[in-house]
């Protein structure tokens, strides 16, 4: 079988094949053409137990990728070959249907240069590290996610209240086809920084249309990221987010994660903590004025 950009899954050689390859009667490798040059991804079972993938990670869209992942999980496979193309062939086998999964997202990851912007700083951070620190609350999330192998359902909002977490945490709805991020649940605790009144309307809006439009656009391209590679992100942000009286100085520590629901929206939750300007060894990087600095110093 083979998986088409927008995630329609088509027989090699089918009507359906040919119309999105866009070419009725093709005189070449119509199926290496495919996966080389637009994005579909081939799935095969080599044997009952052995599935093999191929594609070419710079040119795969995010439902392709998706529905193969789907695909993984329920075809009980022992061995997964990966064969990806980048200037040649390669080939990976695993026998884990998590690490193909997370596989197939590392691959498909193109490198993300943050938007700059003069009142935001970003300093990544090692998601990794966070399963060793116990006393962030932080990793329990991390761990809820990586348990759940990223698939949402009702249990991760119980886990969040179970454990104290529901108030600082936002959830973003992305969908492939659409062309921004759309808030859908925020939580009481960012009351600090987003006004009450626009924390009720926001549900169901898009995040650049925020009251601080800059700071709204700015975080949506981490949301886009994050759902359409599939891969967590773990950051320390500095921001001057303007306010309609004042601008709100902050620094904080924020983990997306990416969890894969039945349909085609890819649903992003934030959990984020404030942290004091020296949280890290070096000198907290403020983009405000000496003025914010003194202000965020003293909050």
């Amino acid at each position: 079988m083979f998986v088409t950009p927008e995630g329609q899954w088509v027989l090699p050689g089918s009507a359906a094949f040919l119309e999105a390859l866009d070419d009725p009667d093709p005189d070449y490798d119509a199926e290496a053409f495919a996966v080389k040059n637009l994005g579909f991804i081939k799935f095969q079972m080599v044997a009952p137990a052995i599935v093999e993938i191929e594609f070419h990670p710079r040119n795969v869209q995010l439902p392709a990728l998706l529905a193969v992942q789907q695909q993984i999980v329920g075809a009980s496979a022992t061995l997964i070959r990966i064969k990806y193309f980048t200037q040649s062939w390669h080939s990976e086998i695993t026998s884990s249907a998590e690490q193909a999964i997370a596989r197939l997202s590392e691959l498909s990851t193109p490198k993300f240069s943050p938007p700059w912007q003069r009142k935001y700083v970003v300093e990544p951070r090692n998601y990794e590290s966070l399963f060793s620190d116990e006393e962030s609350p932080l990793r329990l999330m991390a761990q809820k996610w990586r348990m759940a192998f990223g698939h949402f359902d009702p249990s991760v909002i119980s886990f969040a209240i179970k454990n104290k977490l529901l108030s600082r945490m936002i959830i973003i709805g992305v969908r492939p086809r659409a062309e921004e991020p759309i808030f859908r649940f925020i939580g009481d605790g960012h009351v600090n920084w987003l006004a009450p009144e626009h924390q009720i309307r926001a549900i169901g809006e898009q995040v650049k249309n925020m009251p601080d439009r800059e700071y709204g656009g700015w975080v949506s391209e981490f949301y886009k990221n994050v759902a359409r590679t599939g891969q967590p992100r773990y950051d320390y942000v500095s921001a001057a987010i303007e306010r309609s009286a004042h601008t709100f100085t902050t620094r904080y520590e924020r983990l997306l994660l990416p969890w894969r629901t039945p349909s085609d929206e890819v649903l992003v939750t934030l959990w984020s903590r404030g942290l004091s300007a020296d949280a890290d060894d070096s000198e907290a990087r403020l983009p405000a004025s000496s003025a914010a600095r003194k202000s965020a110093r003293s909050s």
